[in-house]
This record gives structure tokens, C-alpha cells and sequence, in this order.
């Protein structure tokens, strides 16, 4: 297939898209590089010995994403482009919600428009909001704590009226929480700008000395060790998800929606001390107050995607930190050499 994926040069982009060529998919990217590089793709067609077709476009500009599907046989979508930062958001709400949802409503118009029906949407478990129980099943009444999470809430919702309207669609929603790891071979991984929003690219710049130390952001929730629980997975098992998501429901139209995780939880302070291991060192870190937005703990029951999707997570939490010190090591200021 001819699968064109939005956010295809960033960190979990950048994963999916060498997997689908290790597949035998052809693969268009765009990406505005907002917040990743063109390198990520270079390295990726080293790795597979196969070619990225790029386009540097935002999915803001309606009439370039409509002359990139003019000009290619597009056969699916892998929609990941997004600001992705919960914190970031609760500060800077509209940003979150006009690049979201218009960027979305542009990419799906011209799908209608140049009648391509298969789209995997990379969402977020952020959706459960705060869950009564764990782990969260598909079925969770959804709600949210912040805009990133309500801007992903509300692409559900849109995706789901939109195969009401138009049932030639097929329409697989994936949510997950935190990536991480790298490939094993050190080429890509993830590479923030500026200073990470996301605790394990933290954990590992301050393995390298680059940051000082890992601020923990409250130690007060109700979980094992006081700090907050997330579910995280490794990154080339997420590409994987998106891939069997893929293969296995285009042309079957609907609106499947999974949980792609692990099945269990780990504080940050596990995360710390499993980076420690993978890095061989003591990492400083510093209790500092409670982010807003963040809730106590969050990990999904990935059941449903093993059983229709034959998917599962092969990867644990000490081959994820193993990676992504293998990936951190090698490239200590990620793709600017």
C-alpha cells in the first residue's frame, strides 16, 4: 500500500515509517518539522535501504496537503501530527485546539475529497481522563484534564460522526500513553526541542549531563512509591500496533478503537532506577510540586488488541531504557550532529 503518514519524521513517525517499509509498504511523509528533523527519515532509509517521499508541509495549509494527494496514489493514512505537550497546553489552550483540530479537519477533507478511506489515528489513553478502576478497558466513560487530551477526545468524536456520514471509511483509533525505548540500532529515537516534556528523553539528557537533574513532579498520589504511575511502551511495539492496525482493517469499514500498552503500570521512580540500570549510574532527581492536568495513575488493559488485531507488546520495561540509552549514548544532541 501507498500510506501516507502525517508526523512521519517524529519520534514514534519516524519508528511507524520503517516498519512499514520493512512491511513492503510505500511511505509519503508529511511533517512540518516543528518539532523533529529530517534526519530522522535519512536514517531511516539507511536502515531499510528503501526511500521516504517528504513533504515539509503543515497540515495547516489546506492547498499543499491537497496537491500532495493530487499528485500521489495515497491507499491509508497514519494520522500522528500534533502538539503533544500536556503541561504546554493547560497554558497556550487555543494553540493546542486550532492546530489539532484544524490540521485534522484539513487532512480528512482532502481524504473525502480524493476518496482515500483508511486512517489510523494515533490517540491518547489521556481520553480515560481519571479512571475509576485499572487498568482502563476500551469501553471507560471518556473525559479529559487537560486540552492536548480534549483536542484527541474530540478527533474521536469527529472521526466517529464522520463514518456516520460516510460508511466507506475504515477508521482505527489507537490510544496509548508513553512511548519510549528506540530502535536497537541507535540510528532514531526520540529528540525533543529545547528541554523534554516527556519524563524518559528527561531521564536520559540527565544521564548524559546535558540537564542537572529529573524534577519529579509530585510524590503525593496515591500509588506505590507517591509518584505518578503511567503505562509505557516501547516504541518499536507502538509501530508495530500501528502497522497490524494497517493490514489488518483496510477495507473494512468501521471505527475499531484499541488500547496498545503493556497491561501494567510503572512509577516514575521505577523509571528512574531501570534507567539507572540500563545507564549504569545514579541519576539525581528532585521532588518538586504536582503538574497540572496530570492525574495519579494511568495503564490500560491491551486484551482486545491482541485478540482482533494479533498484536501484543514483546518489549519490557529493561530493553526500553536499554534502548533508549543505546539511542541517547550514541546521539547525545539527537539528530544535530
Amino acid at each position: 500500500m501507498n500510506i501516507l503518514v502525517t508526523g512521519g519524521a517524529g519520534f514514534i513517525g519516524s519508528h511507524t515509517c520503517l516498519e512499514l517499509l520493512n512491511a513492503g509498504h510505500d511511505v509519503i511523509v508529511v511533517d512540518n518539522l516543528s518539532n523533529s528533523s529530517e534526519e530522522s527519515l535519512k536514517r531511516v532509509e539507511e536502515l531499510t535501504g528503501k526511500s521516504i517521499l517528504f513533504y515539509q508541509v503543515d497540515l495547516l495549509d489546506y492547498s499543499a496537503l491537497d496537491e500532495i494527494f493530487d499528485k500521489n496514489k495515497v491507499d491509508a493514512v497514519i494520522h500522528f501530527a500534533g502538539l503533544k505537550a500536556v503541561g504546554e497546553s493547560v497554558h497556550i489552550p487555543l494553540r493546542y485546539y486550532h492546530n489539532n483540530l484544524t490540521g485534522t479537519f484539513n487532512l480528512l477533507d482532502c481524504m473525502q475529497k480524493h476518496e482515500v478511506f483508511n486512517l489510523v489515528f494515533s490517540s491518547s489513553a489521556t481520553v480515560y481522563g481519571t479512571p475509576e478502576k485499572l487498568p482502563i478497558t476500551e469501553d471507560f466513560p471518556l473525559s479529559t484534564t487537560n486540552p492536548y487530551g480534549t483536542t484527541k477526545l474530540m478527533i474521536e468524536q469527529i472521526l466517529q460522526d464522520l463514518y456516520v456520514s460516510d460508511s466507506r471509511f475504515s477508521i482505527v483509533i489507537l490510544r496509548y500513553f508513553n512511548p519510549i525505548g528506540a530502535h536497537e540500532s541507535g540510528r532514531i529515537g526520540e529528540d525533543p526541542s529545547g528541554i523534554p516534556n516527556n519524563l524518559l528523553p528527561y531521564i536520559a539528557q540527565v544521564a548524559t549531563g546535558k540537564l542537572k537533574q529529573v524534577s519529579v513532579y509530585g510524590n503525593d498520589y496515591p500509588t506505590i512509591d507517591g509518584t505518578g504511575v503511567r503505562d509505557y511502551i516501547h516504541v518499536v511495539d507502538l509501530s508495530l500496533g500501528h502497522l497490524k492496525a494497517i493490514e489488518k482493517k483496510a477495507g473494512n469499514p468501521g471505527v475499531y478503537i484499541y488500547n496498545l500498552g503493556t497491561g501494567r503500570g510503572y512509577s516514575v521512580l521505577e523509571m528512574i532506577h531501570a534507567f539507572e540500570k540500563a545507564c549504569g549510574k545514579e541519576l539525581p532527581y528532585q521532588i518538586v510540586d504536582r503538574r497540572p492536568g496530570d492525574v495519579a495513575a494511568c495503564y490500560s488493559n491491551p486484551e482486545k488488541a491482541k485478540r482482533e488485531l494479533g498484536w501484543e507488546a514483546k518489549y519490557d520495561i529493561e530493553k526500553m531504557c536499554q534502548d533508549a540509552w543505546n539511542w541517547q549514548s550514541h546521539n547525545p544532541d539527537g539528530y544535530r550532529q
